[in-house]
């Protein structure tokens, strides 16, 4: 049963700029900034980022995989506060993910939601704020 305090698995993903553009396609999202160094530096950043939205997804992952199915989160969201660089070699970025429960509730409805309070990090420092997740979970 689902406790205030328990921690989801953690998961570390790799992201490679082979990946950017996998993700680039699906999403349409094909700024530079997500493939070419020099526009990057260009516009001020470190080097080429990750997707934003790709970083957020890896992240509902960590959730889903907790919960076993996507269709038990009821809300994510997050807030952007600081880039993935994603260098040009075959290692990439290693994005750290991890998740605790912080609060328990039963709207309603009779369903039992859980509040997952979610990390993502990369180099040691989160790069996601106010990162949550509701998400159903079974009364017994």
């Amino acid at each position: 049963m689902t406790a205030v305090g328990d921690e989801l698995p953690p998961l570390s993903v790799r992201v490679t700029r082979a990946d950017l553009v996998r993700y680039a396609g699906a999403s349409g999202d094909f700024n530079p900034i997500h493939w070419s160094d020099r526009v990057a530096t260009s516009a001020g950043l470190p080097g080429v980022i990750a997707h934003g939205m790709l970083t957020m997804a890896l992240t509902g992952r960590l959730v889903t995989d907790w919960a076993g199915s996507p269709a038990a989160v009821r809300t994510y969201g997050v807030r952007f506060t600081r880039p993935v660089v994603v260098p040009d070699d075959d290692d990439g970025a290693l994005v750290e993910l991890s998740g605790k429960v912080t609060g328990l509730s039963e709207p309603e409805g009779g369903e039992r939601i859980a509040k997952v309070a979610i990390t993502a990090a990369f180099e040691g420092k989160t790069v996601l704020g106010r990162a949550i997740a509701e998400v159903a979970v079974p009364s017994e």
